[in-house]
C-alpha cells in the first residue's frame, strides 16, 4: 500500500493535520480551534462462522482507529459485500452486530453502502472527533519511555485454529479470543482522558503519553517497529511479559499460525532480533506470536514510567512488556530486541 501511495498527489492544505504520509491510524482534519476530525475506514473478510460475531468484531476492528488517535467516534457508514445468494437473515446478524457495537462506542451508524461479491466482507468508515492539541500519533515516543499493550496476542494464531476446525466457537478459549477481539479499545483511550485532565488542553506528550497505536495486520512486531522508527528509536520487550490468550502458547508450538505469519518473520529479520539464551525449541513459536497478525488488538503505548504506573492503576488490563532507548549503531532506529525475562 505504502508504494502505491507515492502515486498520489499531496494535496496542501494548512488544516490537513495527517493524511496518508506517515502509518498512522487515521487522517486528521482541523474543523476549528477547538475540534479536529477524525477519518478511518477498515473493512475485511470473516475470520469467525458466527456473522453476529463477525459484525461486532469487524465493528470494534475499524473503531479502534479513533481510540488510537486519542479520539472519540461520533459516526459510521456500513461497508457491506456479500452474494446476493446470502440469506437476509445472515447479513441481518452481521449488521446487527456492527450495530451494537457502534451503540456502545457512543456513535451512531447513519448510512452505508452494499455491492454484489461472491466473497463475503463487512467494515465501517468512521469520523471522529479530537481536541487538535489532543491527537495521538504513532511518532513521538521518548527515550526510556515504558512500552503498555492493553490486550492480549493471539487473534490471529486463534483465528486459524477456527479455519482448521481445531477447535468450535464455543470452545472457552476460542470464545475467550473472540470476545477479545469484540471488545473495544474504548475503555483503555478514555483513561488517557483522566492522565491528560491536568494538563486542560495541551498535548497528551505534557501529560507524559507521546505515542500511541493498535496492534492490527502487521502484528506487535510490525507496528512496534512502525512507532520505533517514526520517533527514532528502539525498544526492547520482555517476552515473559507479553501477555497471551488462553491456548496461543500450546497453539503456536503446535505450528498453528496464519499464512501472513511467515511473511512478516521474514519481514521482521532485519529488524527484531532475540535473545540469545532464548531456548531453540521456543525461537519458532515467539516468532510465531509476536509477528502473528491481530484483528482487533489491543493499544501499544509509549509514555514516560510514572505515567505508565498511573495508567496501569487506572486499567489494571494493561501490561507492560517494554521499554525504548535511544538508537546505537549496534541497534539503530525501528529496532527491536526480545529477551527472555
Amino acid at each position: 500500500m505504502q508504494s502505491s501511495e507515492g502515486a498520489l498527489a499531496a494535496l496542501q492544505d494548512d488544516d490537513l493535520l495527517l493524511g496518508f504520509e506517515t502509518s498512522d491510524d487515521a487522517a486528521v482534519y482541523r474543523m476549528n480551534n477547538d475540534t479536529a476530525a477524525l477519518l478511518t475506514v477498515d473493512f475485511f473478510t470473516p475470520i469467525v462462522d458466527d456473522p453476529y460475531d463477525f459484525g461486532r468484531i469487524a465493528a470494534a476492528n475499524a473503531l479502534s482507529d479513533i481510540y488510537a488517535m486519542g479520539g472519540r467516534p461520533l459516526t459510521a457508514m456500513n461497508l457491506l459485500a456479500f452474494p446476493c445468494s446470502m440469506g437476509a437473515e445472515t447479513v441481518g446478524a452481521v449488521l446487527r452486530g456492527g450495530a451494537e457495537k457502534v451503540a456502545e462506542a457512543g456513535a451512531l451508524i447513519v448510512g452505508g453502502h452494499t455491492i454484489d461479491d461472491s466473497e463475503p466482507k463487512y467494515g465501517l468508515s468512521i469520523m471522529g472527533v479530537v481536541h487538535p492539541n489532543r491527537v495521538l500519533y504513532n511518532r513521538g515516543a521518548q527515550a526510556e519511555d515504558t512500552l503498555v499493550l492493553t490486550k492480549a496476542l493471539g487473534t490471529g494464531i486463534w483465528g486459524t485454529a477456527l479455519k482448521r476446525e481445531l477447535h468450535n466457537d464455543n470452545y472457552p478459549p476460542a470464545r475467550a479470543a473472540i470476545e477479545s477481539m469484540a471488545a473495544l479499545n474504548k475503555q483503555a483511550a478514555e483513561v488517557l482522558d483522566v492522565l491528560g485532565n491536568d494538563v486542560e488542553m495541551r498535548s497528551y506528550s505534557c501529560a507524559g503519553v507521546h505515542a500511541c497505536t493498535d496492534i492490527t495486520g502487521f502484528g506487535l512486531v510490525g507496528h512496534l517497529h512502525e512507532m520505533m522508527l517514526a520517533s527514532d528509536l528502539n525498544a526492547t520487550i520482555q517476552l515473559d511479559a507479553i501477555p497471551l490468550l488462553d491456548g496461543v502458547w500450546e497453539l503456536s508450538t503446535a505450528g498453528i499460525a496464519p499464512g501472513k505469519t511467515s511473511e512478516l518473520i521474514n519481514w521482521a529479520q532485519n529488524f527484531a532480533h532475540f535473545d540469545t539464551i532464548l531456548p531453540k525449541d521456543e525461537l519458532t513459536p515467539w516468532q510465531n506470536i509476536v509477528c502473528d497478525p491481530q484483528t482487533s488488538g489491543g493499544l501499544l503505548l509509549s509514555m514516560s514510567a510514572e505515567v505508565a504506573d498511573a495508567y496501569l492503576s487506572l486499567y489494571p488490563k494493561a501490561v507492560k512488556i517494554g521499554t525504548t532507548a535511544t538508537p546505537t549503531s549496534k541497534n539503530p532506529s525501528g529496532t527491536i530486541t526480545f529477551i527472555n525475562g
